[in-house]
């Protein structure tokens, strides 16, 4: 069976704006969690977020496609145009490259801020480019329409797995032989009043206002909820024989990938973590690698009361004894939980654990929390560590589970 590879990455993040800085910042505990800057935050129970700071649009695009795109669109399509770029000149037939995205909440803050205007009677009319900012799949769009590419384009919003199930589809696409190249995008600003009380409502955000930097802590003893993110990351997929030809730098094996659901709940995972359980066995064998083989996991760990313990024991549950010689982090401490866009920065963060043999820390844990299971968390400070394969798990509302297994590339 022909192996499929990662030849690109790109990303967009509260820590960097690109992957170089990304990972930098990563691995020396930089935290882009801070006070919201972009609006009033006043009568607001939260007040802090993961923000993307000093992104110039037109670094990465036309002035036209920045009034086209809506933020969420923007960052994907950075992300996914430095990719491509470090990838390089994609020799397939164009009607042989796909796109695959993911976005969790796609325009809901356009829509949102756009409807207040009309109810304030701030604004009186709404213009011809709203709906194309709004809809998930104009970002697939738009690429496309850049690079000229024609192959299969699909767009998934399945909550915070959106990212991780854009990488699989593309996985698949490529695999299947619908595609000899994927780029993989995962994208998410949802960043506003409305996303907000919404969340806040359902007890689900942080609100230790007073100490933004230390607000997500995953897997600490007296966390009170995830904090929201925004950014974009993308990967290019390929076949192996395809990197091969056009004499591509690969960086790593996508070697295998699983979704599932919960069919439990709306917002909470299985209290038993059944889904979770099952998506991770079946990414490995997928992946057609034992478990002992897995030197890092990229945890969901969003810094929630329900969710860290509840996949912290399904790790257990899945590698028995050898998930305590296992590094096992969350990087959402870093940069909150960035939805959509996470599934694949965090991707990318295993692809820069197996490349450098560096993991980077679970920021802000100073004490494990009584319920969860003492694993390797890498708490506070980065470590060395030789990996060769790693994992990447993403869940989210509705009983959403989706893994992703990568290898060193032989």
């Amino acid at each position: 069976m022909e192996k499929i590879v990662i030849t690109g990455m790109g990303a967009i993040t509260p820590i960097g704006h690109n992957v170089s800085e990304y990972w930098d910042n990563l691995v020396n505990g930089e935290c882009g969690v801070d006070k919201i800057t972009r609006f009033d935050t006043e009568e607001l129970p939260v007040k802090i977020a993961g923000e993307v700071k000093d992104f110039d649009a037109c670094q990465y695009m036309t002035k036209k496609q920045t009034k086209e795109m809506a933020l969420y669109m923007q960052y994907g399509y950075a992300a996914a145009m430095e990719a491509i770029e470090q990838a390089g000149e994609l020799s397939a037939a164009p009607e042989r490259i796909g796109i695959t995205v993911g976005t969790a909440l796609g325009g809901i803050a356009p829509i949102a801020d756009t409807q207040h205007g009309i109810s304030t009677g701030e604004h009186k009319k709404v213009g011809p480019r709203f709906v194309p900012q709004i809809i998930g799949n104009e970002l697939a769009a738009q690429i496309a329409i850049n690079k000229g590419y024609l192959g299969p384009s699909m767009t998934v919003s399945t909550a915070c797995s959106s990212g991780g199930d854009a990488v699989s589809l593309g996985y698949m696409f490529v695999k299947s032989g619908q595609a000899d190249v994927c780029v993989c995008v995962g994208t998410e600003s949802a960043l506003n009043q409305l996303f907000i009380l919404g969340l806040s409502s359902a007890h689900a955000l942080s609100t230790n206002n007073d100490n933004p930097k230390e607000s997500s802590c995953p897997f600490n003893k007296g966390r009170d909820g995830f904090v929201i993110g925004e950014g974009g990351g993308a990967i290019v997929l390929e076949t192996e024989s395809h990197a091969k030809k056009r004499g591509a730098h690969i960086y790593a094996e996508l070697a295998g990938s699983a979704n599932c659901t919960d069919g439990y709940h709306v917002t909470s995972p299985h209290p038993e973590g059944i889904g979770a359980v099952f998506c991770m066995e079946e990414a490995l064998k997928c992946a057609g690698i034992d478990k002992s083989e897995i030197g890092y996991i990229n945890t969901h760990g969003t810094s929630t009361h329900v969710g860290d313990p509840i996949e912290a024991n399904a790790i257990v549950k899945v590698f028995g004894d050898k998930a305590y010689d296992i590094a096992v982090t969350s990087t959402k401490g870093a940069t909150g939980h960035m939805m959509g866009a996470g599934g694949i920065t965090e991707i990318i963060t295993c692809v820069k654990v197996i490349e450098t043999g560096i993991v980077p820390p679970t920021l802000n844990l100073k004490e494990i929390d009584d319920d969860i299971p003492k694993l390797n968390f890498v708490p506070l400070h980065s470590i060395e560590k030789s990996v060769n394969a790693a994992m990447s798990n993403s869940f989210g509302f509705g009983g959403q589970n989706s893994c992703v297994v990568l290898k060193k590339y032989n």
